[in-house]
């Protein structure tokens, strides 16, 4: 299939480096007469292969020595790996600065396409059959310029449903249910990314504290989705079941014209730092998979206790092999990478836009479909690296969020203590427009997720009810969590009845969601938001599993206005593409190959830039006209008000269009959305509402 080019951009047929022929196959193949397992190691002396029966987990029937066939490879075929087969792999090796081989450790094989866990919390590989029938399901391949995204947990969006029935709760077939796939087409979302799936386990400091890693970025295995989320059915019946289950969830919301994204994380694993769980790689070739000094050291570049070692072209494959196991094998339609900057880092652990890895994923043939969102930062060395990806990436863009958050709550919390803001509406208007200074032209805006809120750090609601974290409840003395928040809780801290500060919490709400939705770029909207989902002020609730991170799904009046509100403003969205253009808008420039944006101040005049520079200033009129080559062209004109003081606009004259009309389309200043959008023309003025957006389309 051709992509259309607002998919993504087009990427090259090179054959990255990393694809070598010794790391072609590995795993386990199928064949008449059995299996062949092959593993890599460019340290080990010798391998085993163990297959236990279906009963006892912890002594295996049958050991097998595996030959070594060149390139680290090491192989064994026998008729007893079958669909259904247990089986493990003991490695041995030399001692010495960063080997830690010990032949005595079962281990997970890392092409384990199942598991099951022994008797004593260890883990056994399983052989999967992963025969699906598809049917006519195909992947919707959502162009980037229509694409939102939702972002949620598979277990907490649907434990508390009310309409699933409890045996789905919090699955994977749950998260399929017409009623949940009722709630986002009618919610008006095209993308569902959700945290990860993949095989993970809970850190034994969690278990002591009797918490549990609820969000799941702690990796066992990159192969395997997470048994926990299947339905007892599924699991009672095996990893064959389960990957029946997921794959049957993929289907049903493609069938609905709904997308899946995963998060997936390949930076790190479940070993955390050396004395950790040995589960795989770290028994495999510890010196090959994670990045640590030529004394054994480990170097963390993302604070979970390793970072694994995309230099190394096993490490590299790996995660190749992985992304497009997901992607034929499962259809999933792209991915969010945690930590995305670890992936890129070269032998000297710095960064490179064109890491090997990062440049075989983006040209990779078989992931020619795939959307891939970079989160462009980890904590090591010059870990920060917003819009330094390269063509064919999108990234989270931190820059979009700290700006709109700092408009919309910290620079009005400012203003009431110091009768003016801090700064004015240009840094703001950049994001609105895209944010240019962030992405090159040639990746344009749609390289931008754009998004206020995620699964780390405050809910929606809790930004605009909360001025600190409240984190106690994680274990760790409220020192976890981020500390800079740009949150504002308008004149009470959590909790209140005071309806003023209710009222106007409500309107920061729809000013948020509004400018997320109205902004140019890909949103991303986090589950619960369009609902108001609170978790109490705790801003790092990775390690909760319970209600207070699991949606609810019983509403007060104002709940299902927000839900209401965000409803018109997809829609919104989606009937004008004027909001969503796909390259950078020019000043006034009318020109064949861009969007066309004006700047107008509260008086209807072009904005100066005295005007753009003062502080006190925070009123201005975006008039964005739509990318030339779209199929029904328009103009929208957004009017943003920053300030608690009510105002009057006048609607601006455009040379040219004596007889200008414009159509209010939504306003965050209405408690309810309006169903009958009023009609004004140039010239006239509008009445706006002390801190507040409104949008019209002009005709």
């Amino acid at each position: 299939m051709v992509r259309p080019e607002t998919v993504l951009p087009a990427r090259s047929s090179t054959r990255p480096s990393l694809l070598t022929p010794a790391l072609d196959d590995l795993g386990v193949r199928l064949g008449p007469d059995g299996g062949t397992l092959r593993v890599w190691s460019g340290a080990a002396d010798a391998m085993q292969l163990l297959v236990f029966d279906d009963v006892d987990l912890d002594w295996a029937t049958e050991t097998i020595t595996m030959t070594p066939v060149g390139g680290g490879v090491f192989e064994a075929s026998t008729p007893l790996l079958r669909p259904g087969a247990r089986y493990a792999i003991r490695v041995g090796g030399p001692h010495g600065p960063g080997h830690t081989f010990n032949p005595q450790s079962l281990l997970i094989e890392p092409y384990s396409r199942g598991l099951v866990s022994g008797s004593f919390g260890d883990w056994r590989s399983v052989v999967v059959d992963g025969s699906f029938d598809w049917g006519s399901s195909a992947k919707p391949r959502v162009p980037l310029d229509r694409t939102v995204i939702y972002e949620g947990h598979v277990k907490g969006l649907t434990k508390r449903h009310p309409f699933i029935p409890p045996a789905l709760h919090g699955t994977y077939a749950g998260l399929a249910h017409p009623a949940m796939i009722d709630h986002l087409l009618s919610l008006g979302v095209t993308s569902v990314e959700l945290l990860p799936v993949h095989a993970f386990a809970t850190e034994p400091r969690l278990l002591q504290l009797g918490l549990s890693n609820y969000w799941g970025y702690n990796s066992l295995n990159f192969f395997t989705p997470h048994a926990p989320y299947a339905t007892a059915a599924s699991r009672a019946e095996g990893p064959d079941a389960v990957l029946r289950e997921f794959k049957g969830m993929v289907k049903l919301l493609h069938e609905a014209g709904l997308e899946v994204l995963l998060d997936v994380v390949y930076n790190h694993t479940a070993e955390e730092g050396i004395g950790g769980p040995r589960t795989s790689l770290r028994g495999i070739d510890n010196r090959a998979y994670y990045r640590q000094t030529a004394e054994g050291v480990y170097i963390d570049e993302t604070g979970c206790g390793n970072a694994v070692n995309t230099s190394t072209d096993a490490a590299a494959r790996l995660v190749l092999d992985s992304l497009r196991y997901w992607s034929e094998d499962v259809q999933i339609d792209g991915f969010r990478f945690d930590l995305a900057v670890t992936l890129g880092r070269d032998a000297h652990h710095s960064f490179a836009p064109d890491h090997p890895l990062l440049t075989a994923i983006r040209d990779d043939e078989r992931l020619a479909d795939a959307k891939l969102i970079a989160e462009p930062w980890d904590v090591g060395m010059g870990g920060w690296q917003t819009g330094n990806f390269g063509p064919g990436w999108l990234e989270w863009n931190d820059r979009y969020r700290d700006r709109v958050r700092n408009f919309w709550l910290s620079d009005i919390d400012y203003a009431r203590r110091a009768d003016t803001a801090p700064v004015g509406v240009g840094g703001f208007a950049t994001r609105l427009a895209g944010s240019s200074n962030t992405f090159s032209e040639e990746r344009g805006p749609l390289a931008s997720v754009n998004f206020v809120t995620a699964h780390d750090g405050f809910t929606l609601r809790d930004l605009v009810s909360y001025d600190v974290k409240h984190n106690l409840g994680n274990g760790e003395q409220n020192r976890d969590g981020a500390d800079t928040n740009r949150s504002f809780n308008h004149g009470a801290e959590g909790r209140t009845d005071d309806e003023r500060v209710l009222a106007t919490r409500r309107k920061a709400m729809r000013n948020l969601m509004g400018t997320l939705l109205l902004s140019a770029g890909v949103p991303m909207i986090t589950a619960g938001d369009e609902m108001g989902r609170t978790q109490r002020g705790n801003n790092n609730a990775y390690c909760h599993d319970s209600a207070l991170t699991w949606l609810s799904w019983d509403l007060a009046p104002w709940q299902r206005d927000l839900f209401a509100h965000t409803q018109r403003l997809l829609q919104v969205r989606r009937e004008n593409p004027a909001l969503r253009p796909r390259r950078f808008a020019r000043l006034g420039e009318r020109i064949p190959s861009a969007s066309v944006m004006e700047w107008f101040d509260e008086r209807g005049d072009t904005m100066s830039s005295d005007r753009w520079n003062d502080p006190a200033h925070r009123t201005l009129q975006y008039l964005a006209t739509s990318t030339p080559e779209d199929e029904d062209p328009n103009r929208v004109l957004l009017v943003v008000h920053g300030t608690e003081a009510d105002t009057e606009i006048v609607l601006p004259r455009i040379d040219g269009e004596p007889d200008l009309a414009y159509l209010a389309l939504w306003s965050s200043a209405d408690e309810t959305p309006t169903s009958a959008p009023a009609r004004f023309a140039a010239g006239d003025v509008v009445p706006v509402t002390g801190a507040s957006m409104m949008l019209f389309r002009v005709e």
